[in-house]
């Protein structure tokens, strides 16, 4: 089974595009979403992010604070490594066994947004990148996320460099209106199909 990452800067559309692949059959681990779920469930990981940020991490009902963690992360840019090397590992053991029970697929996806910069990207055979220009994913940020600008730029800017992913990918999907995504997502499907 090919491992297979996909990544894009905050906006760039990667959950249309993985939605796309998804039709196609192909299982997607989202790891924010399982860091998100693993971040309430996870007795272990909610004891080390209280113990890092403090117990407004946490609602009265046990969910996760993300405005105050945001707030705390995303103007620290030491917090933040700090709360990745926290939620990593515990991400990093989920998909293990997530890989286990689809070992018979030909390839899966492996979705986040921070895939070079966790260094997760080593571990994988091939990496697809999801361009958007900025000023769109700005817009789209703002729009989905209820964000102003400065807050998406404030995000945009712990990202590495749209150029440096894409120089790193083994595809790029140009979400950009230049060309089709169902297009290039089969094209990509029927190439790594095929190896």
């Amino acid at each position: 089974m090919l491992k297979v990452g996909i990544t894009g800067g905050i906006g760039s559309g990667k959950t249309t595009v993985c939605a796309i692949f998804a039709t196609l059959g192909v299982p997607i681990y989202y790891a924010d979403d399982r860091a998100k779920e693993l971040m309430v469930s996870d007795e272990h990981l909610i004891q080390s992010i209280q113990g890092l940020l403090g117990e407004q991490a946490y609602n009265a009902d046990n969910t996760l604070n993300r405005s105050f963690i945001a707030q705390q992360v995303f103007k620290d840019k030491n917090l933040l490594q700090q709360l990745n090397a926290i939620v990593h590992p515990a991400v990093f053991k989920d998909k293990q066994i997530w890989y286990e029970t689809h070992h018979t697929k030909k390839y899966t996806l492996y979705e986040t947004a921070i895939l070079f910069e966790s260094g997760s990207y080593k571990m994988l055979d091939k990496i697809i990148t999801v361009f958007a220009p900025q000023e769109e994913r700005i817009a789209r940020t703002m729009k989905r996320d209820n964000l102003s600008r400065e807050e998406v730029l404030s995000r945009m800017d712990k990202q590495i460099a749209e150029e440096e992913k894409m120089a790193k990918s083994d595809f790029i999907i140009y979400n950009d209106h230049s060309q089709p995504l169902i297009h290039q997502v089969l094209t990509i499907h029927q190439q790594l199909i095929s190896l």
